[in-house]
């Protein structure tokens, strides 16, 4: 019996002695679909980076030394630096399927596949493209996964063609959905990264999620959002405002291609009519095309940022006195005058419980 005492006592030693060791910090193992919301306990943090000029386009020839990045104001060493292309990502597309959507859905369902064979091409090598992946999630008055997470880009082309658009809008669930039951591609958030684009106007009437609580959720995975408005010119709503909110604190950015999608037509604005000043009458294939033309070109414009931002990581330096602070704000700074820089706010040191 005493024999026995020993030995249990001897294997709890050994157990705490393992429990111990583990770093506070240390990554979490991938989740599967249905486990909870993905852990992410950060010990390095990756910072996607956009410059632009002042005449909003991207500058693409920087160098490491041309970065400081700022945790808390202490200044960071970075880590890993990259421009190349088409760096890994593993992308979900959130596609309003509310009754907003009715008008112009098929433009809209088009945009989407556009995304998805932009931002999953087809891959020779199998092992680049596991590191590849995206999912899609569909919202009316509730969030679905439609398809998990997946590196072929035909099963999400295949259920984009068979939807049908109604009913209310849960946008701040799908997004809680995005971050908390798909599965994982190893490696992230780090290679791949991790990004949402949103298709729709930002509405939110459904959610039992609140917008705080998504950006947090977003943050804490370090997800990266895009929007995709389908707010017509001369429309608004408090959508607009949220969905500019999502992208300004996670680093991505809105694009609207409906706010005037003639505005490069000869006579526009010197054509009043009664309808609207239109350059192209409402109903004819020249105004289709035109809308057409601005939802591409907005694909274009997200899918040419994601592709071409420069990646930087860095294990923070945080003094002893702040390892309990939650929310750490990250600055981004570059060594030239009149750019833009846009990156993620912030991060959170620990992962949701």
């Amino acid at each position: 019996m005493l024999l026995r005492v020993i030995s249990l006592a001897c294997c709890l030693l050994i157990f705490s002695a393992g429990y111990a060791q583990q770093p506070p910090n240390a990554q979490q193992p991938p989740a599967s679909a249905g486990q909870g919301a993905i852990k992410v306990s950060v010990n390095e943090v990756v910072v996607p980076v956009t410059v632009t000029d002042d005449k909003g386009r991207f500058v693409s020839n920087l160098e490491q030394k041309d970065f400081h990045i700022f945790d808390e104001g202490r200044e960071q060493s970075i880590e890993y630096f990259t421009r190349e292309r088409n760096q890994p990502v593993v992308v979900g597309f959130l596609l309003d399927l509310s009754n907003d959507s009715r008008t112009n859905w098929k433009n809209w369902e088009q945009a989407a596949e556009e995304l998805v064979l932009q931002m999953l091409p087809d891959q020779e090598n199998a092992i680049e493209k596991k590191k590849f992946g995206g999912y899609l999630i569909g919202f009316s008055d509730e969030a679905h996964v439609l398809v998990d997470t997946t590196s072929d880009p035909q099963p999400i082309l295949e259920r984009l063609r068979k939807l049908k658009p109604g009913g209310g809008s849960a946008l701040y669930d799908a997004i809680y959905e995005a971050c908390t039951d798909r599965k994982l591609i190893q490696g992230e958030p780090v290679e791949p990264r991790r990004v949402i684009i949103v298709i729709g106007d930002g509405n939110d009437n459904h959610s039992s999620k609140t917008l705080d609580q998504v950006i947090e959720m977003a943050q804490r995975n370090l997800v990266t959002i895009y929007g995709l408005s389908t707010l017509y010119s001369g429309f608004t709503n408090d959508g607009s405002d949220a969905l500019e909110r999502l992208a300004q604190e996670t680093g991505g950015r809105v694009e609207y291609p409906l706010a005037n999608p003639y505005k490069d037509i000869s006579g526009y604005l010197s054509q009043p009519r009664d309808e609207g000043n239109y350059a192209i009458q409402p109903g004819t294939g020249g105004y289709a095309a035109a809308v057409s033309s601005a939802i591409f070109g907005a694909v274009a414009a997200v899918v040419g940022e994601v592709t071409t931002q420069y990646i930087l990581r860095y294990i923070p330096d945080v003094p002893p006195e702040d390892s309990a602070k939650q929310f750490r704000n990250i600055v981004v700074k570059v060594n030239l005058p009149a750019v833009k820089v846009r990156a993620r706010r912030g991060y959170y040191p620990f992962g949701v419980n």
